[in-house]
């Protein structure tokens, strides 16, 4: 396994200033935000698709610090109900995917996506129960005409570009957890897995060890965030909470670096269980801790998951 880093928390920085600062803190990877929620301040989807020099250039800088690219991302909603919205988000997308090819990157992460409950519908509606039956006929809806018939031919893209999508499970799109992400895998292909991010999962009430085991080998991704439930706020409103991430004393939740929300035994056994299940691949820091600044939460988070990660094979049981 690898420590990485989701370069967007250092949006602010030049590009090659911040691969030196993270290679500096010691991370061995980088994910790319290329659009959409994230943004795209480190890579040019247009000049980097258009010209294998720039391309050339661009791996060149990573490489040469020796650090490798754990994966490109372009979280979006290409559901949305404001087409121009969803058309745009969609072509970044295909972008994403083309360019991942290009670079020799396997995995593109990003959201499900959420439509609307019509085809006159101006914003999502993210159904989070079955009755009354209006729910229900949503769901119906948007699962069989809109999210099932478009994640099916995305994923025949990027099989076709030898690439893997990575869904963040995430509330307010459709799929944000476990059951959601294996009924969408099932009805369109092995080319759509996780990415896999514990924070969005603590929250829901789910625990992310039994969560790896229910997705196995259906993990290609990992952010590496954590999240802490307040105790005193979610025993009186529970954990849909709206307001501000910045209201953070009053929220039942917020986002925290990794080992400030649960203990270093929670993260083991999470590092534990992806080993159990195949992954091997990099545990890529996503900061957004709004208590800390991005450098003190990036290199705390650093310094934890050092301690924590299993770097090598366990070769043979001689003991047994």
């Amino acid at each position: 396994m690898k420590v990485g880093i989701f370069t967007v928390a250092f949006g602010g920085m030049p590009f090659e200033e911040m691969l030196d600062y993270v290679a500096g803190v010691g991370v061995e990877a980088v994910e790319i935000g290329c659009g959409n929620y994230p943004g795209g301040s480190h890579c040019n989807l247009d000049e980097l698709l258009e010209s294998q020099s720039k391309r050339q250039d661009f791996l060149h800088a990573i490489e040469s610090r020796r650090l490798v690219i754990s994966g490109l991302s372009c979280h979006g909603n290409p559901l949305h109900p404001n087409r121009e919205i969803a058309e745009s988000h969609h072509a970044v997308q295909q972008k994403t995917i083309e360019l991942a090819q290009k670079l020799g990157v396997e995995r593109v992460n990003t959201f499900s996506g959420c439509p609307g409950d019509s085809p006159q519908a101006k914003y999502p509606n993210w159904v989070t129960c079955p009755w009354p039956d209006d729910f229900d006929k949503i769901l119906k809806w948007q699962w069989e005409t809109q999210v099932i018939p478009y994640w099916k031919s995305q994923a025949g893209f990027a099989k076709d570009h030898g690439v893997k999508i990575c869904f963040e499970m995430h509330p307010g799109f459709v799929v944000y957890n476990p059951e959601t992400l294996l009924k969408l895998r099932d009805a369109c292909g092995d080319a759509l897995g996780a990415n896999f991010d514990p924070s969005h999962l603590f929250w829901q009430g789910i625990d992310p060890v039994h969560a790896i085991r229910k997705l196995g080998d259906a993990i290609y991704h990992f952010h590496a965030k954590d999240c802490k439930i307040d105790p005193i706020n979610t025993t009186v409103n529970g954990v849909l909470d709206t307001k501000s991430y910045g209201d953070e004393i009053n929220r039942s939740w917020i986002f925290r670096t990794v080992g400030y929300g649960h203990d270093a035994q929670t993260w083991k056994d999470i590092v534990s269980n992806l080993r159990m299940v195949g992954y091997d691949w990099v545990l890529s820091i996503e900061h957004e801790d709004s208590l800390m600044p991005q450098t003190e939460g990036f290199e705390k988070a650093v310094s934890f998951l050092k301690g924590l990660i299993i770097r090598e094979q366990s070769g043979e049981m001689f003991w047994a």
